[in-house]
């Protein structure tokens, strides 16, 4: 593994310009360093190494709703496997939950996150505000997968009170972000696809989740933040109402459940990409030459004349990963990503 040159972060308006599609100078690394199951054990110190490879958008990462902090009056069933891990086993305890949800004014998190995003500007760094789970993970995790399917068509009243409940609860921290940390953009997750398809029918997203995606597309924009959207598996069917709802970026297009040829051809101009490469099998069972060729083959299909492309691990990079992989991904991601878009500008 050759050493490669140190590549600095690109400045805040670099990354707008790669978001808004205004040209950028060269393809943005967010989340490329994303340390996974196991890797920073197998590695240590090792890993050390790909500080020379930029991320260039510095992640103020929340948790918004702590449900073990919340002094509920019953036992919360945390047994078995994370799908059938429930907080609210009974629609009954839902009044006692949002009485006790927290007060964003008054979470103590801000003031960890003031002091790093200060450092950040200091540096003319993008912000990103980020927490995990919106409108489907987060009601998987309080009601549990099997629960939470069975709702969508005998409980549709509950969900949409408890979506309000949560849509409420976002809107008022990203008030606080804004007020406190002034992000350019918002980053969170909602695992809407498995590898097929989505994980709901078409109707039940349009009638039980997207108008709380809206609400929140409504505020973000209103407020000039980019939204930017994590969703593994097959979102395709699932693109035109993100797009419609105000999502900006969406990440990853996973590979072996999208076709990244057809999206890109099709969504292209309407919404930007931080694709990410495949951790799956491309960077646990590839050789770095084929590592390259798929950042490079990543490039050549997401990467438009006016920008709205950034590159991404797909997810966390895992334990059995080769550092050569890894070091071939950032790499090639920089030296290939810069020389694209040179061709560009001619």
């Amino acid at each position: 593994m050759h050493v490669s040159k140190a590549w600095q972060p690109l400045p805040r308006a670099e990354v707008i310009h790669a978001i808004e599609r205004k040209n950028p100078s060269r393809i943005p690394l967010v989340m490329a360093r994303w340390w996974g199951e196991g890797l920073v054990e197998q590695y240590g110190k090792q890993l050390q190494a790909f500080e020379r490879f930029p991320e260039d958008v510095a992640m103020l990462w929340i948790q918004p709703l702590e449900v073990n902090k919340m002094n509920l009056s019953w036992k919360i069933q945390t047994a078995g496997a994370y799908d059938s891990v429930c907080v609210i086993d009974e629609w009954s305890k839902l009044d006692e939950f949002i009485e006790k949800m927290p007060a964003p004014e008054n979470d103590p998190q801000f003031e960890r996150l003031f002091q790093e995003a200060n450092r950040f500007r200091a540096h003319d760094r993008y912000l990103l505000f980020a927490w995990w789970r919106l409108f489907f993970e987060r009601p998987w995790a309080l009601r549990g997968m099997q629960n939470l399917m069975i709702d969508y068509f005998e409980a549709p009243d509950q969900i949409h009170r408890l979506h309000t409940v949560l849509a409420d609860l976002y809107v008022r921290y990203l008030q606080c972000a804004v007020r406190e940390l002034k992000p350019d953009g918002f980053f969170a997750s909602d695992d809407l696809g498995h590898q097929t398809q989505p994980m709901m029918s078409p109707q039940i997203f349009e009638e039980l989740i997207k108008p709380y995606y809206c609400r929140l597309g409504t505020w973000l924009k209103a407020n000039n933040l980019h939204w930017w959207l994590h969703s593994c598996g097959n979102n395709t069917p699932l693109l035109p109402s993100l797009i419609t709802a105000g999502v900006n970026v969406f990440h990853p297009v996973q590979k072996g459940t999208m076709d990244e040829v057809r999206v890109a051809k099709k969504f292209a101009g309407q919404i930007s990409f931080l694709v990410g490469i495949d951790v799956q099998h491309i960077l646990t069972e590839k050789t770095p030459s084929e590592v390259r060729a798929e950042v490079r083959f990543l490039i050549d299909t997401f990467d438009q004349p006016a920008g709205g492309m950034c590159l991404a691990a797909g997810n966390g990079i895992v334990s059995g990963t080769p550092l050569e992989n890894i070091h071939a991904f950032l790499d090639e991601a920089l030296t290939y990503g810069s020389w694209h878009r040179q061709q560009f500008k001619g």
